[in-house]
């Protein structure tokens, strides 16, 4: 029997962009049922975009993403939840193919696919070069491939492990923490083809100053200890971190976390950016700007 799916798609007057999305997910050639779900969060809903398919609501728990994804996640009764950014697409095939690596593995709660970045018009793929997304691989390397909007799940096995966590400050990460959740009881399966196109730049609603990724970064050291143990792990969040600092002002703390960084792991590459943005001598916007044009992220 091929299982139902339901797409939650958070968004916050956005108009043209979700309009984009919902028409990405709802081409899909699928066989089952496919319904989409239109979450607006700190925003009025457009009526307009309701259909026989198409469930326009607000967001009645907790203000920003996670919360609008837990509020279109409950209600679905649909078997499967897949989730779709409003800056982002589905390409053609992602949800039959999707579908059919999940059903294949029943002890499985999440299947992600590859990305395609769009940045300023440039295509950029970015894949996690397996079949098997592990927990510990995971915590390792963060997998921008493994991107909330390439998340198709089981729902009662995503209520099951606690849904989006809506303490995360921000809702910073909430994709990563979601799929170390999932890949904790079994490994996420994943698609390794460019399934969804991905938007960079300055258009996510939901993007929040470098203030709340540092707390959302330390919320994380706390909640999993696992990332202290990894020296790759400890470099990169603990570069991140200094990084963030540095961006806000906050020099003194900056080279502190850039020396944890080192400390941990000699070879960190974030630690020189951290440092010449403290120092002043380049930006950390013109220094993700740089990045982003390679399809990279700090």
């Amino acid at each position: 029997m091929v299982p139902s799916v339901g797409v939650v798609l958070p968004t916050h007057n956005r108009p043209e962009l979700v309009r984009r999305a919902l028409e990405s997910v709802l081409a899909q050639d699928y066989a089952g049922e496919l319904r989409a779900i239109v979450v607006y969060d700190r925003a009025e809903p457009d009526s307009g975009l309701a259909s026989d398919r198409v469930e326009v609501i607000k967001n009645n728990r907790g203000p920003g993403l996670a919360g609008a994804r837990n509020s279109g996640i409950l209600a679905l009764g649909t078997d499967l939840v897949a989730f779709c950014d409003d800056d982002d697409q589905w390409l053609p095939g992602k949800l039959a193919a999707q579908v059919n690596a999940l059903q294949s593995t029943p002890e499985a709660v999440l299947c992600s696919s590859g990305i395609m970045i769009d940045f300023n018009g440039r295509a950029l793929p970015r894949l996690a070069g397996t079949d098997r997304v592990t927990y510990e691989a995971l915590i390792n390397d963060r997998m921008m491939s493994v991107h909330s909007s390439t998340y198709v799940a089981r729902r009662e096995a995503l209520i099951d492990i606690g849904m989006v966590d809506e303490s995360i400050p921000g809702a910073q990460g909430e994709d990563w923490d979601l799929a170390l959740r999932a890949a904790r009881r079994h490994p996420i399966v994943n698609v390794d083809e460019p399934m969804v196109r991905v938007l960079w730049g300055l258009t996510s609603y939901y993007a929040q100053a470098w203030e709340t990724k540092v707390a959302a970064l330390k919320w994380f050291l706390d909640r999993y200890p696992e990332i202290d143990g990894s020296p790759a792990a400890a470099g990169r969040v603990y570069g991140q971190i200094a990084f963030g600092c540095a961006t806000i002002g906050r020099r003194a703390e900056a080279v502190r976390w850039s020396a944890r960084a080192l400390r941990a792991n000699w070879k960190e590459r974030r630690v020189p950016f951290a440092l010449a943005v403290a120092s002043g001598a380049v930006s950390g916007k013109r220094v993700l700007l740089a990045l982003h044009t390679r399809g990279r992220g700090i």
